[in-house]
């Protein structure tokens, strides 16, 4: 990496931020979005004009661009904690159970520690918050940029390292990297893990990838680019019961920590709950086959239906996707460990049930990145994708900020 690399990532990185942060304020001041959004069968009813007013964590105007749907529950557990009792809630076996618990806690997490240096600035609670969640995603989202530049510069080069980093930024779905949302963080800590799995730098790789698994339950899918890579070594052939071998078997096994973290959290009482919300309330699976494959079939019929804003929400869903499944198989050769990890995030996240998000979930497949960016080679690519890619994306922000639903 050359010297000016990181200076000019993280220059661009504070450009996007500021530019994309005041659009979204502007827009706040210059259009006026006609609520409910009909994109859904559910969007009627919670992008109503009334339905934030029972709602205090997404009523908070300080940054409330930044912050709409799940930011309530991420929001709610850096303020008070799990069992809040202003968040929405569910009952469940005849008790209310606030719908925090289906979220994962490493984010919220990360939030309340950096609510400590901004209590300085005498904000309120849910403001300081607020700004945290911003702060925290935003960081994740230059760690995922260096990250990616890592994992690009070999195949294509200093120019195609930070073209990778910046197609991240402009990604239909880019704008959730600065939203009170898991996102950033997320890239941040899996695209990390995969460029220390580039390095072999084992014991920082599964740390991210443990880290990365408590912020988002798919993180879970980095043991399989370790193993990948563990093998590819061939240093799993030096594993023997003698004393320089077991520390081999010692390091074999280490590959497999973000599933052991995975399940440690799966079977305490945090996972025990989660499933029981997500099972009751947000109807997502692993493997939910059946429901997926008719969401899906739905989903493409829409396409051609009479309800235009559903049309167009499932244009940028079924688009995303395609890439994604594009990527992986173009990728996979030069870089089958990041392409291993993409592969098995899109696939989770496509049969989970009820299609809805899946640019988001895109976004979190790094090899995106790295076969747009080798399609940017092109300099005609490059600016039809940036033109493309940014309009998407701000007709995508705009929307979050005005609380309707953006994926």
């Amino acid at each position: 990496m050359s010297s000016q690399t990181p200076r000019n990532i993280i220059l661009l990185w504070l450009a996007w931020i500021f530019i994309l942060l005041g659009f979204q304020a502007w827009t706040g001041m210059r259009f006026q979005i006609k609520h409910p959004d009909y994109a859904l069968e559910w969007t009627p009813i919670d992008t109503a004009l009334n339905y934030k007013l029972d709602k205090p964590y997404l009523n908070e105007p300080f940054m409330n661009q930044q912050v709409a749907f799940d930011s309530e529950y991420y929001l709610s557990i850096a303020t008070v904690g799990y069992a809040d009792p202003k968040v929405s809630s569910g009952e469940i076996h005849g008790e209310r159970v606030p719908l925090n618990y289906a979220f994962m806690p490493f984010y919220p997490y990360v939030m309340k520690v950096v609510v400590f240096p901004l209590k300085v600035l005498q904000l309120t609670p849910i403001a300081t918050s607020t700004l945290a969640g911003v702060i925290v995603s935003v960081l994740g989202t230059l760690a995922g940029m260096l990250a990616l530049y890592d994992l690009a510069h070999e195949e294509l080069g200093e120019a195609g390292g930070l073209r990778a980093a910046f197609y991240l930024l402009i990604f239909p779905a880019g704008f959730f990297l600065a939203m009170v949302y898991t996102e950033g963080l997320f890239v941040g800590l899996a695209f990390g893990a995969l460029a220390m799995i580039k390095r072999q730098q084992w014991l920082w790789a599964v740390l991210l990838a443990v880290l990365s698994t408590w912020t988002r339950a798919v993180g879970v899918a980095l043991v399989i680019p370790l193993v990948i890579a563990f093998v590819r070594t061939g240093q799993w052939r030096q594993i023997s019961l003698t004393r320089s071998g077991i520390k081999y078997l010692a390091l074999a096994l280490l590959m497999f920590t973000p599933l052991l973290a995975y399940f440690v959290w799966r079977y305490s009482p945090w996972g025990q709950i989660f499933q029981l919300v997500e099972d009751n309330y947000f109807g997502r699976q692993f493997l939910d086959i059946g429901p997926s494959l008719s969401g899906w079939t739905n989903a493409v019929l829409s396409l051609f239906g009479t309800n235009h804003q559903t049309s167009a929400y499932y244009m940028i869903e079924i688009g995303g996707t395609l890439l994604g499944f594009l990527a992986c198989i173009f990728t996979f050769r030069r870089y089958p460990e990041a392409a291993s990890f993409s592969l098995a995030v899109i696939f989770i996240s496509l049969t989970s049930g009820y299609p809805q998000g899946m640019h988001r979930y895109v976004m979190t497949a790094p090899v995106v990145f790295l076969f747009l960016s080798r399609l940017g080679k092109h300099p005609a690519f490059d600016r039809a994708w940036t033109i493309l890619s940014t309009l998407i994306m701000g007709g995508m922000a705009l929307l979050f900020a005005a609380d309707m639903w953006a994926g």
